[in-house]
């Protein structure tokens, strides 16, 4: 027996409902399925239809148990409906959104018949939420099935149960570090913790499914009980335990967010007020905090960030009205198998790719297949892989000294020393093996695309590839185009760079590109200040609390200090004294110290590599016998930070790159600005032009020429203008 659907609008004027329900022997299956959508994510329509469903299960006798199940290949529920927040006005109508989620999900759990929920794919938020309610779980052990609930990457918390349902099922310090960390949990470690009940294979995952909710509805199945162990009664079973718990999360919170993220706090106090007042008065304390939460600015600025790397993920890169295929990309070569060469091989045999890796001799071909190797190996401690997915990804990769193995490559991605006569040998060489249509990308950092390609007999396909270190973690990719690349080329590498799992900007060419264009002034006002008395753990400091992952300082002896100072050359070249090198950059490095990886720079650093406190002893190389200036932690901000943005309006207004949304992303997820700032553009509207103008004009007295403001700020002050005007 198959009910009707409900009459939910999709395209071409058919109607069918987000969530269908079929009966199979007593057994009601419901299938979530948003039709026109690539996944299923918890909307309005799906909500009234969950309810309607709920009233006709709850109406006939002939139902004994229920199926939650998915008509998506790959995910669950995805979470919440994000479009449905940007419509909140206040906290009053964001509590009120909790607490209608919190009477669906309710409804799972005191349905009249057992609910089972089918999970493959990504289950996460909203649907982790519903599956909590259920009386029974199965995930797949497909790698696809993750579990997790991250509202706090968006500035929120969950706010249909999650808080109160997840503590009680496996435990308080296990619930808290899935929700402060957005960590996704695989199916044998939810298997492991209680977070689902059983694991099974895809393809019998209905059938499973379906016996479980015939059993649980004729008591034939019960929960097994699971011990936490000595510490899990010790901690979570009484309130003293309990209390450790939350103090000691509340403490490694502050520590880790320097109090710029309130939500990962409020998450905290969620879960406490139900664990200690019981689950009515904790689920009135999650709806209260969701509805804080949301309507505060950082929320905002990180839900922008999720529209706008949602927005990428569907942007061919091409400019508006061109339009050209992206070729597929099976087989690429990589010119060096050092750190950057060996980055990318290691991404790109994750997604299938076939890679030949040429370096100039065997010892560095091994050293770079071994760091391919420890990335991997990575995973499989993990247990996201098995021996066998390692074994064979390591398979896709080889090695030359020569170019064997080249003729036949889709794409050649360089990865040399910065040096444009080294880089114009690379691109002879390979244009005289590879196929004619093969594309050449450079990673350059700094040089320009165009220069590379002038020794080109192909230069139509040359652009650059920016990948950021390691490659591994750094989601940011940078596709730089030249006046002379065609369109093909372009989506081709915006493409496979998705394909690689990075959040692609294309950014038209120029010394330095965006990323790294914005970073110099950055860095060269950070020495300029240690140049002036000021102490490197004030400073770094400084930009710590300002919202930076690391501080500049501490991010240049983690780059290395010689790239820093070839980068600093190179556009100091270009752009003139606004951007010369300070005099403590130049002489640190003169005097051989190049930071993490010579274990000597403006740090101090063990035998293994790991970071101590600053190196008192390096003030002597670049101002000797000079006392330490107490310096405002505002001044070192604004001077640092205001001549980042400052560069970032330069960049838009000279056409390096689109957008002010390309340029936010780029520089949260390329630089790590402080994502609670929603990026360099959506920062200075919200202090508003007219004052940063005032601030940049005041810093340009105290240091002319420096901080002369970019001519888009002064237009768009005139005209009362904003990078984002629909805000």
């Amino acid at each position: 027996m198959t009910e009707p659907r409900m009459n939910t609008p999709v395209a071409n004027g058919r109607y069918q409902a987000p969530v269908t329900m079929e009966i199979e022997d007593g057994i009601a299956i419901l299938t979530i399925d948003l039709v026109g959508e690539p996944v299923n994510k918890i909307t309005r329509g799906m909500r009234e239809a969950f309810v309607e469903l709920f009233d006709r299960i709850d109406r006939d006798d002939t139902v004994k148990g229920a199926v939650l199940i998915s008509g998506k290949p790959d995910t669950f529920i995805a979470g919440a409906d994000i479009e449905e927040f940007t419509q909140l006005r206040d906290a009053e109508d964001a509590e009120r959104l909790s607490r209608d989620g919190q009477a669906l999900v309710e409804h799972f759990e005191k349905s009249r018949v057992p609910f089972v929920a089918a999970i493959h794919g990504a289950c996460l938020g909203g649907g982790l939420e519903a599956s909590l309610a259920c009386r029974w779980r199965i995930a797949t052990d497909d790698p696809k099935t993750i579990l997790a609930l991250p509202e706090v990457q968006l500035g929120l918390i969950p706010g249909a149960g999650g808080t109160q349902r997840l503590p009680r099922l496996i435990g308080a310090r296990a619930a808290l570090d899935m929700i402060l960390t957005s960590k996704n949990v695989r199916a044998k470690k939810a298997l492991q913790t209680g977070l689902v009940d059983e694991m099974v294979h895809p393809a019998i995952l209905r059938r499973i499914a379906i016996d479980r909710a015939r059993a649980l509805g004729e008591g034939r199945l019960k929960r097994a009980s699971r011990s936490r162990g000595a510490s899990g009664l010790l901690l979570d079973a009484n309130p003293v335990g309990r209390s450790v718990v939350f103090r000691k999360a509340r403490e490694e919170t502050e520590k880790k967010t320097h109090g710029n993220f309130p939500a990962p706090l409020a998450a905290i106090d969620a879960v406490e007020a139900g664990m200690n007042k019981g689950m009515p008065a904790g689920l009135r304390e999650e709806a209260r905090l969701f509805g804080q939460m949301a309507a505060t600015d950082v929320s905002k600025q990180l839900i922008f960030l999720f529209f706008a790397t949602t927005a990428l993920k569907k942007d061919s890169g091409l400019p508006p009205g061109h339009s050209a295929a992206a070729l597929n990309i099976q087989k690429i070569g990589i010119i060096g198998s050092g750190f950057m060469g060996a980055g990318i091989a290691s991404v790109a045999v994750q997604q299938g790719t076939i890679v030949r890796m040429k370096d100039a001799d065997w010892a560095h071909i091994g050293k770079g297949l071994s760091a391919i190797s420890k990335v991997l190996k990575g995973r499989l401690t993990k247990r996201q892989i098995t021996r066998m997915q390692y074994a064979d990804t390591m398979s896709l990769v080889s090695g030359t000294i020569d170019y064997t193995g080249f003729a036949n490559v889709d794409l050649v991605i360089e990865a040399v020393f910065e040096d444009l006569d080294v880089k114009h040998a690379v691109l002879r060489e390979v244009e005289a093996v590879v196929k004619p249509e093969a594309i050449f990308a450079t990673n350059t950092s700094t040089l320009p695309v165009t220069r590379i390609a002038e020794v080109s007999r192909r230069p139509e396909r040359v652009l650059g590839m920016h990948f950021f270190s390691p490659v591994d973690r750094m989601p940011l990719l940078e596709v730089i185009v030249t006046e002379r690349t065609s369109d093909s080329v372009t989506a081709t590498a915006v493409a496979y760079g998705k394909k690689l799992g990075k959040t692609v900007i294309v950014v038209q060419d120029s010394p330095g590109f965006f990323v790294n264009r914005i970073l110099a002034p950055y860095i060269s006002e950070a020495g300029r200040l240690l140049d002036e008395g000021g102490s490197i753990e004030a400073i770094d400091k400084a930009l710590v609390d300002f919202g930076f992952p690391v501080g500049p300082i501490t991010l240049v002896d983690e780059v290395g200090l010689d790239i820093a100072g070839k980068v600093g050359q190179i556009m100091f070249d270009e752009f003139g004294a606004r951007l010369s090198q300070p005099e403590s950059l130049r002489s640190v490095i003169d005097a051989g110290r190049f930071g993490r990886k010579s274990k000597k720079g403006f740090y101090i650093y063990d035998e293994a590599g790991k970071k101590g406190g600053a190196d008192q002893s390096v003030y002597e190389i670049f101002a000797p016998g000079r006392t330490r200036t107490e310096m405002s932690e505002d001044d070192i901000q604004r001077r640092t930070v205001y001549a980042m943005l400052n560069e970032a309006a330069r960049c838009l207004e000279e056409g390096i790159i689109r957008s002010p949304r390309d340029g936010d992303v780029g520089g949260v997820f390329g630089i790590g600005f402080p994502p609670f700032r929603g990026g360099p553009f959506r920062y200075m509207d919200t202090m508003g032009i007219e004052l940063f103008l005032q601030q940049l004009d005041d810093l340009n007295v105290r240091f002319p020429g420096r901080f002369e403001a970019a001519s888009i700020l002064l237009q768009m002050a005139r005209s009362n203008a904003r990078f984002y005007p629909q805000d």
